[in-house]
């Protein structure tokens, strides 16, 4: 079979030759139609995810492709090396979701990785509740475009965008966000402006972390009355701007800020397919909406190297 082959760290996958997989118990064998390249791929392609492998191997966590009885899935997590850019990987039958009939191939692998970050995110992490308001630091990129639409779709009163890019403003708030705070505005303005939005939110999803997330955090201190402190569950799901910060002690002591984490690890590859099935039921009926590009596997090498800003999928056949 054709794969995609991490073979250095430093260089681009090749397309290779290799063996088909042998599905072991309670595993089965897929025949892939489309896998995404998503920022988590990439992280492991080059060695800088704490989830990664060692070379060589596939890359790829994910993807949607059709059981032997030829009922097309998405799946999840096929074990090392043979990962989901190849034209036949194994998983656990019980990482496999049956699709929607209207939801085709491209869609659905371009947008379980970004989506899921934020569905489960709320759902498994936070206990987001319908009516409740939340606030997306970095709102321009694929993860936080959804964010803004999923949060709206599960009930939230209001939407709080943050970005660095003044052009994506119109964007996010036709999207569903409800306010856009631009994150290059001086330091004091913008502590200021995250005081007054943390007044009426409940959920952070940070996708940035680095110096917008210390901002927030800082920000956070205070809102506590004395008498019952205001609940603001900040869940850390990306670290696109860095990652370390600094953390004042007085956010923790004088508010209700409780600090999460989602992601793999801190969420059971149980939740994350849960949170994922439920996600793929919803994304045609609340036209949830992601920028895909499909490129054949056979251009793995080339395409890797591309960083347009719609979401590269590989197609096997």
């Amino acid at each position: 079979m054709k794969a995609a082959l991490v073979q250095d760290f430093d260089r681009p996958p090749t397309y290779s030759d290799l063996e088909v997989p042998e599905p072991k118990p309670g595993e089965e064998l897929i025949r892939v139609r489309a896998s995404a390249l998503s920022q988590l791929v990439r992280a492991q392609a080059s060695g800088k995810h704490y989830s990664g492998g060692h070379p060589p191997f596939v890359p790829g966590v994910d993807g949607v492709g059709t059981r032997a009885d030829g009922t097309r899935v998405y799946f999840a997590f096929p074990p090392a090396p043979v990962g989901a850019m190849a034209e036949y990987t194994v998983v656990k039958s019980a990482y496999c979701v049956p699709l929607p009939d209207d939801l085709d191939d491209v869609t659905a692998a371009a947008i379980a990785n970004p989506g899921m970050s934020s569905w489960a995110a709320l759902n498994e992490r936070a206990g987001f509740q319908r009516g409740q308001a939340v606030l997306v630091n970095g709102a321009t990129g694929a993860s936080g475009r959804l964010a803004i639409q999923i949060a709206k779709h599960l009930g939230a009163s209001r939407v709080v965008a943050t970005g660095r890019n003044a052009k994506s403003e119109a964007a996010l708030l036709a999207l569903g966000a409800d306010v856009y705070v631009p994150l290059d505005l001086p330091s004091e303005e913008l502590r200021a402006r995250f005081q007054h939005e943390l007044a009426r939110v409940d959920v952070v999803l940070d996708y940035l972390y680095g110096p917008s997330a210390e901002h927030l955090l800082s920000a956070a201190a205070g809102h506590g009355d004395g008498e019952a402190a205001r609940r603001i569950r900040f869940v850390q799901v990306g670290s696109l701007a860095g990652g370390h910060i600094t953390l004042p002690a007085a956010a923790l002591r004088s508010t209700g800020l409780e600090l999460l984490g989602s992601g793999l690890g801190s969420l059971s590859n149980d939740a994350l397919i849960r949170a994922i099935a439920s996600l793929m039921q919803a994304v045609v009926p609340a036209r949830l909406d992601v920028e895909a590009r499909a490129v054949p596997l056979a251009q793995v090498t080339t395409a890797w190297q591309d960083r347009d800003d719609a979401r590269l999928v590989f197609t096997m056949r």
